[in-house]
């Protein structure tokens, strides 16, 4: 109780000052501790501020997620002390009390995204809505919410239920998307579509590491950091693009296994990885077929119609892919992956 006390008074003397709170506010949360109804209090902000805190650290992936072209800003907290562990090169452990951050802005803020890592080592998602004037969000509901938003597709803005998080974050074996070596090489990839410039506040591999917050990592990858193998700047793009927006559910490790199709790529095989990806585009056959359609592959050698971007720029909300979080089709990937496919099949 003295300590609780102690804690208390220190912030009140901290915000009154202008400064930060220790990070000890920031205690590990039991897994039936109820989610905060309030984004300033995940730990995100300077108390009674909505200016972020030192010890969040700002990132930014090579290979970004598509999301209705909303622009993002994303954080990751590690407690004091604690660091991930890198030994499996594309399997990140992170460690207990780890919080991440996603936040999506049209003209003004709408919603925060946030994922935990909690006491018994299970992770929790949460999705917070932003009010008009952009001081606070508040917890939004577990099914999710529908905003009038005028710079959104239609006007509409959707937010996740917390199925829709699982959905997503489950799919791969790390739960945390976007923040990995591929994702945080500092080889970053300059025909990427959507992706931030890279910052000197960023983090990537070569400041975690030194930093301590990230241990175990091969020393390979700090010498020659991770990229996409590929044949040409296009395909690297293409098959980055592919990673970052289909790769958490596509890959070998989740509940699309039985798919046969892995469009995530790896840092320790790249070479194999993306060798892989196009064995099982090209020419596959693709389990989706168009109406009237006796057959159809992903990608069609011949050059007739390729599953793999009917799906990303059709409009039928059954047939679109991805299925979730996306109700504008994504010209510039489409643009990119199309691209790719000529040059390909061009060249062979």
């Amino acid at each position: 109780m003295k300590t609780f006390v102690l804690l208390a008074m220190l912030s009140v003397l901290c915000a009154s000052l202008g400064a930060e709170p220790p990070a000890a506010r920031l205690a590990l949360t039991e897994p039936s501790a109820p989610l905060p109804q309030r984004l300033s209090d995940t730990g995100l902000y300077v108390a009674d501020s909505i200016r972020v805190r030192t010890d969040n650290i700002a990132f930014a992936p090579q290979y970004p997620l598509w999301s209705d072209g909303t622009s993002k800003r994303r954080w990751i907290y590690l407690p004091p002390g604690a660091a991930i562990d890198a030994s499996r090169v594309d399997e990140w452990e992170f460690p207990i009390g780890t919080r991440l951050w996603k936040e999506f802005s049209y003209d003004r803020r709408v919603e925060t995204r946030y994922i935990e890592r909690v006491a018994d080592g299970s992770w929790r998602f949460a999705a917070y809505v932003w009010n008009k004037e952009g001081t606070n969000a508040v917890l939004a509901p577990e099914d999710g919410a529908a905003l009038p938003v005028s710079a959104a597709p239609g006007g509409r803005y959707v937010v996740p239920s917390r199925n829709d998080c699982l959905a997503c974050h489950e799919g791969p074996s790390v739960p945390v998307l976007g923040f990995s070596a591929l994702q945080a090489s500092p080889d970053r990839d300059p025909l990427a579509p959507h992706a931030e410039p890279a910052r000197n506040d960023h983090a990537n591999l070569a400041n975690l590491v030194t930093s301590g917050r990230l241990r175990n990592l091969p020393p390979r990858f700090i010498k020659q950091p991770p990229r996409i193998v590929a044949t040409s700047p296009t395909a690297r793009a293409a098959l980055g693009y592919l990673h970052g927006n289909c790769g958490h559910c596509h890959n070998d490790a989740g509940a699309l296994t039985g798919l046969e199709l892995v469009l995530a790529q790896e840092a320790e095989n790249a070479e194999r990885s993306s060798q892989r990806t196009m064995q099982l585009l090209l020419g596959h056959s693709s389990r989706f077929r168009p109406q009237g359609a006796d057959n159809a592959q992903r990608v069609a050698r011949d050059g007739g119609t390729h599953m793999l971007t009917l799906r990303m720029k059709t409009n039928n909300p059954l047939a679109r892919m991805p299925p979730l979080g996306v109700q504008q089709v994504d010209a510039e990937g489409v643009a990119l992956i199309e691209r790719w496919i000529a040059q390909h099949l061009s060249n062979h």
